[in-house]
């Protein structure tokens, strides 16, 4: 049995599991499109940055004399951004975008603390077992923070979850609800392993408590078997995608205390299905296979364009006729002797286009368009050859106006796009952005 992660990021898991819902099985022959970008010219040298000329860097920041682990996820909040790493958190001030600066470094140990926030509520995921509950150090389960004052956290409380907390996504309650929901995700292989979710009452969030009975996912009397590695959810459509074990699956969030399967696909040429991202309209999902388990050489010419790549799947009927209908790949064109894969990132909020960011590891940042889900192509590129055994962007999320990357070695990168086709996202804002809980563009307004 493989319960916990080896590494700093997932196992490779070949386990296929059953989950309710319709199944899709997808044409394994479509070819992906070439990437728009030409490759560097000559192999750069090491920590040399290389990108394409519509992508620059603004600023770097380390990540600290504090902060020996690796950084992990990103959220953000007004001023300030919320960074992940295996020893606890870091907050950023990034009021000014060319000049970030560590507003603090929290400690407080654990893999792979993964960020949300909401309100004055910071919830940070951790993946390691501990019977200690009076300390921050090795608690397992979902942790919360209070960061009214972001330059000084409080701790609030801990939430025990079974199997961990490996990702947390936040679901918002409904009308009078006034409650947040954390989804914590762990793709264990225990046969009962599941999603669980925690109630937090916004006025009592150390009242917080795991929902009783609704860690299973189900539609009618079947049952999700196992975990998930990550969800994304998209509140204001009712709508949620997990990346599991062995399955891309399309939930009703509807209830966000008992979510439901509604459709599923699997594809052959996954590895592990590692995370997901809904285009603004919610009619298309981009999952990503972690090939490799994120320490993996998998952007090389011997690995297949169809391997460690994002597949776009388009959302068609409705309600719970829905379906994910496999239309793509996208992978990035260039090779990279180091650890590559498709990781995390976030849409570009394009009028009228589907955009996204995205970290490869040490492949870098890519921005690509995925408009025309058959012919996905990229539009830009930045990245840092860097000679460690593992680094790279862990994370890569477009926010009021900038590119924000949590890069594994390197501390923040802060990244410009200047390119006609994203340009009119430069002046659309927002006051918070947890990149795995999605909200509609046409909502954000203008600065």
């Amino acid at each position: 049995m493989i319960r916990r992660f080896a590494g700093p990021a997932a196992i490779l898991l070949s386990l296929l599991v059953v989950l309710a819902g319709d199944t899709y099985e997808m044409d394994r022959g479509a070819e992906p499109a070439a990437a728009a970008v030409p490759p560097p010219a000559a192999s750069p040298a090491a920590d040399e940055i290389f990108s394409s000329p519509n992508l620059r860097q603004m600023a770097n920041l380390p990540k600290g004399a504090r902060v020996s682990g690796i950084n992990t996820d990103l959220a953000f909040r007004g001023d300030y951004a919320f960074a992940g790493n295996y020893d606890g958190f870091s907050v950023y001030d990034i009021s000014d975008p060319n000049a970030p600066e560590v507003a603090v470094q929290v400690l407080c140990p654990g893999p792979q603390n993964d960020v949300a926030v909401h309100g004055d509520l910071l919830f940070v995921g951790a993946d390691s077992p501990s019977s200690d509950s009076d300390s921050c150090a090795g608690l397992e389960g979902v942790k919360i923070f209070d960061v009214s004052d972001p330059r000084r956290p409080r701790y609030v409380a801990v939430v025990p979850t079974e199997c961990g907390a490996h990702t947390v996504t936040l679901v918002p309650g409904k009308g009078a609800d006034r409650s947040v929901y954390v989804y914590a995700s762990s793709p264990c292989m225990d046969p009962d392993d599941r999603i669980t979710i925690v109630k937090v009452p916004l006025n009592d969030p150390a009242a917080a408590r795991v929902v009783p009975a609704a860690g299973r996912l189900t539609t009618g009397d079947d049952a999700m078997a196992a975990g998930c590695h990550d969800v994304t959810a998209y509140p204001e459509k009712g709508l949620a995608a997990a990346a599991c074990v062995g399955d891309g699956v399309l939930l009703d969030i509807s209830e966000p205390a008992a979510p439901r399967v509604i459709a599923r696909v699997r594809d052959d040429n996954f590895a592990f299905w590692h995370s997901a991202t809904f285009n603004n309209a919610a009619t298309k999902v981009v999952f990503t296979d972690e090939l490799g388990g994120g320490v993996g050489r998998t952007c090389t010419p011997d690995t297949d364009s169809h391997r460690g790549a994002n597949a776009i799947f388009d959302i068609t009927g409705q309600g719970t006729r829905r379906k994910l209908e496999f239309r793509g790949y996208f992978k990035i064109a260039r090779h990279s002797a180091g650890n590559c894969v498709a990781h995390n990132g976030s849409l570009i909020p394009v009028p009228g286009r589907d955009v996204m960011v995205q970290g490869w590891y040490q492949g870098g940042v890519s921005v690509w368009d995925f408009t025309d889900s058959r012919r996905p192509e990229e539009i830009a590129y930045w990245a840092r050859a860097d000679q460690s055994f593992i680094g790279g962007s862990w994370s890569a999320y477009w926010y009021n106006g900038v590119i924000y990357s949590s890069d594994l070695q390197q501390g923040l990168d802060v990244l410009r796009l200047d390119d006609p086709r994203t340009d009119p996202a430069r002046t659309l804002r927002t006051d918070h952005s947890n990149p795995q809980t999605q909200n509609d563009h046409n909502r954000w307004c203008c600065r």
